[in-house]
């Protein structure tokens, strides 16, 4: 049988009438006039067919119908007040900005491009972008979305998507290039000069030291950045992303790309910015677009490879 109880604001009138003993307290607490208090009492009354109040002199006494409601009516507050206070929530997080971070190079022409559609379509979403080498905790709420360049995230409660397989390889500049020219293949490392990271790609470390002397190692430095400007000073061939490298005119693939050394690509989201609706619809927006971003320039990549390597040019 469906119930005849359709109101639910009339359950803060009948709490603030239990709680007060009578209309004009309970009007009062509720900011309302008191006959409109005793009106929505007796409209209860009529609806739920029960007597909740004897009324006398001395205000609004409490039926045991009403004492034995009150439990109920008690537990539709609370969940109405949870209720409101998520709702405030939701609209707090849903006004604030997406924090997007990731290395300087990730925030490119071809990223902006999928930002741009997006907030074609989502002009209410902001963005605030975090360009860092170092990686922000996103537990702590550091950011809220990451490009992550890793083989294994080791945190089980962040949200991961992977986006793509990055290669990688060796690179050298012009200035380097002009100097010493580029090795035939990994057996032709005699002559050549390496720049390393220090405490970090620890199996490529081991893979160079197997073919060169600790003469040949001219610089180590302490992030992948720092192996970057050294590269391109001229200082010595280093390991690269192809991603990232391939787009510079001044850097030259030494080597085929590594699959032994290739990282994944990641999207990584925080449970807490996962838990916002604008923060899922970005994400899911993004990922599909940046992998076939991804995609599309490793084809353009390995097209331009082989033609300068058909016609024995050096290529990115």
């Amino acid at each position: 049988m469906k119930s005849r109880f359709h109101n639910w604001s009339d359950i803060r009138v009948f709490l603030a009438v239990l709680r007060t003993g009578s209309t004009l307290a309970a009007s009062k607490t509720l900011g309302m006039a008191q006959p409109t208090v005793a009106r929505r009492i007796e409209a209860l009354e009529h609806t739920l067919g029960l007597t909740l109040f004897d009324r006398d002199t001395r205000g609004f006494r409490p039926t045991e119908a009403a004492l034995s409601l009150r439990t109920s009516a008690e537990a539709v507050e609370m969940n109405a007040n949870a209720l409101a206070e998520t709702a405030r929530n939701l609209t707090k997080t849903s006004g604030k900005a997406i924090r997007f971070t990731g290395v300087p190079e990730v925030f490119s022409e071809n990223f902006a491009a999928i930002l741009s559609d997006f907030t074609d379509a989502h002009p209410e979403v902001k963005f605030d972008f975090l360009a860092t080498p170092e990686t922000l905790d996103l537990a702590k709420g550091e950011a809220d979305v990451a490009i992550r360049y890793i083989n294994e995230i080791t945190d089980p409660n962040l949200i991961c998507r992977k986006i793509s397989q990055a290669q990688v390889t060796l690179y050298a500049s012009d200035t380097y290039v002009k100097k010493y020219g580029l090795p035939a293949s990994p057996d032709d490392f005699a002559n050549h000069k390496f720049v390393l990271m220090s405490g970090g790609m620890t199996k490529f470390r081991a893979w160079i030291m197997e073919r060169v002397t600790p003469d040949q190692i001219t610089m180590e430095c302490d992030s992948y950045q720092g192996v970057v400007a050294a590269v391109l000073s001229g200082f010595g061939m280093g390991m690269m992303g192809v991603g990232l490298a391939g787009s510079s005119p001044t850097l030259h693939r030494c080597t085929e790309p590594l699959e032994e050394f290739s990282v994944i690509t990641w999207l990584v989201t925080s449970p807490q910015a996962h838990k916002r609706p604008e923060v899922r619809t970005f994400t899911k927006f993004f990922a599909p677009r940046y992998a076939a971003m991804l995609k599309k320039q490793r084809e353009e990549r390995e097209a331009k490879y082989a033609f300068a390597s058909a016609n024995d040019r050096p290529a990115p």
